[in-house]
């Protein structure tokens, strides 16, 4: 009975939480998401059910935008939970400076790659 109420508890701490920020992540972003990385962005693995995960959890103050979101396998979702994203990777034996550095390159490329279909002069 406890546990019950305390994921209840927790499930209304993050719905508040999710109900300050702007989540402004849209369905073609998240498409592109899944598109630029083919596959989990941390470990690789091609599950066909990729979940959004925000790099920088939501009870740390992320929000799920083009920036903070990639996709990641059920298993790493769950893993890093709300995990600062540098030491879990660390402690999973995941390469840190690959990940940093595909994460860059992949917001650098979606957002020049969106902003250019947005922008109505094209």
């Amino acid at each position: 009975m406890a546990a019950g109420s305390r994921r209840v508890r927790a499930a209304r701490r993050r719905q508040r939480r999710l109900a300050k920020g702007t989540h402004d992540l849209t369905e073609v972003q998240w498409t592109a998401l899944l598109s630029a990385w083919a596959g989990c962005a941390y470990c690789g693995a091609e599950d066909p059910s990729l979940q959004r995960d925000c790099v920088l959890p939501i009870s740390r103050g992320g929000r799920y935008t083009l920036d903070n979101v990639v996709p990641a396998c059920r298993s790493c979702n769950a893993s890093k939970c709300n995990f600062e994203v540098t030491g879990w990777l660390r402690r999973k034996q995941l390469d840190e400076q690959d990940f940093l550095l595909r994460y860059a390159e992949i917001r650098a490329t979606l957002v020049t790659d969106l902003d250019d279909l947005d922008d109505p002069r094209n």
